[in-house]
């Protein structure tokens, strides 16, 4: 194909991205970014994993050193829920916070983010489930990622568990778009093999999801593909060889563009099956994304196989050709020997899925509001289908 004669596409898109600062050491700027956004006294919302590591002393000096009062709130889930958010926000007031400091992973920027928006628009973090709920800016925010994968740090979404009714809501709106990222590869070093396998997996189905959405562009399309090509290069090294900070630093980088795609272009079935699953059964979310990718896959192949076969040439898949069911199933493969290699070799059954849960599930998943950039439109029996090919 002329790339230089080729068309391109001149429908209206947006880009919405916050300052981003990245590179090894970049946490230490902690302090001076609270101060630029006016931080008198800082909500510290983290996990109980992160309270053991050294990099909640090494913030909480930079604090220190800036005269910047903080609390710590670190009473946050794998899969945050809505009572954590409001507990969080209660925090936040008693407190007279006046900005949200979020360190871990999407989690916990998902929860900072919920509490952000409680704080300040005073109602029950339920009232803004969908697109663009929230009517008051939130307190500033500054995300420090401690994972490389979520992209919490840079898009406009947040992801929280409704426990009630066991499924994650997914709020979205340019309102949730951090004020600053400091994205540090080096915090990496400080994931096991499986959580970086899993993260890992989750940049690749922003990637993927963002490149073959129908509110894809070309500043989209740009990232989706490098952070894609950039997985590909260096994941299963970066399992390895924790160590290896240059493998590090391209997956966080990958984390990062494909981050900046899908805040952008929006997400699809995948997300909406792997909220589903998150939210009944509290299962981990890159590995169900990185279990659904490929059976997602072959259900949009035909309505977005010049995309697909895009992808495959970034992954130098040998044998792309004009035969689009062989390529389908050579992508296909690809997925599943990756996550093969990666370690992610579980089934949805093996994971506590069982056949009469798919129904509700697939309930759960048909309203969320990834499905509507997803290249093909899905009915809830759609879903079923995915589900039961991935048991």
């Amino acid at each position: 194909m002329n790339t230089h004669s080729a068309n391109i596409q001149l429908e209206i898109r947006k880009f919405v991205a916050p300052e981003y600062i990245f590179g090894i050491d970049s946490r230490f700027l902690v302090g001076q970014y609270c101060q630029k956004l006016g931080g008198q006294k800082v909500l510290l919302a983290t996990d109980n994993g992160i309270l053991n590591t050294p990099w909640l002393v090494e913030i909480e000096e930079k604090l220190k050193e800036a005269d910047i009062e903080y609390v710590i709130f670190s009473d946050i889930s794998p899969n945050p829920r809505d009572y954590e958010v409001m507990q969080g926000a209660q925090v936040y007031t008693q407190n007279k916070c006046n900005m949200i400091l979020a360190l871990g992973g999407g989690s916990v920027m998902d929860c900072a983010k919920g509490i952000g928006i409680v704080a300040t628009n005073q109602a029950h973090i339920k009232e803004f489930e969908g697109v663009d709920k929230i009517t008051r800016p939130m307190p500033p925010l500054v995300c420090i990622p401690t994972t490389g994968g979520t992209s919490a740090d840079v898009s406009q979404f947040a992801i929280i568990n409704n426990y009630e009714e066991k499924y994650k809501m997914a709020i979205i709106s340019k309102a949730t778009v951090p004020d600053v990222a400091l994205i540090d590869p080096f915090i990496l070093t400080s994931m096991d093999e499986y959580l970086t396998a899993c993260t890992g997996m989750d940049a690749l189905s922003h990637a993927f999801e963002a490149f073959v959405s129908n509110a894809s562009s070309a500043f989209t399309d740009l990232y989706a593909l490098e952070a894609i090509r950039l997985i590909d290069k260096n994941l299963l090294l970066s399992v390895l060889e924790p160590d290896n900070i240059q493998a590090r630093g391209k997956v966080m980088l990958a984390s990062l563009y494909a981050g900046l795609a899908f805040s952008n272009a929006s997400l699809g079935c995948i997300h909406s099956m792997a909220h589903s699953l998150g939210g009944y059964l509290d299962l981990p979310h890159g590995e169900c994304n990185a279990i659904l990718l490929p059976h997602v896959v072959n259900y949009n192949f035909n309505a977005a196989h010049e995309k697909y076969d895009l992808i495959s040439e970034t992954l130098q898949i040998p044998g792309i050709g004009i035969n689009s069911q062989a390529n389908k199933k050579a992508l296909m493969n690809y997925l599943f020997q990756m996550n093969k290699k990666l370690g992610i070799d579980k089934t949805l059954q093996q994971k506590g899925v069982t056949f009469d849960l798919i129904s509700l599930l697939a309930n759960k998943a048909i309203k969320d509001p990834c499905n509507a950039t997803n290249p093909v439109p899905p009915e809830k029996e759609d879903l079923e289908v995915i589900y039961k090919e991935a048991l």
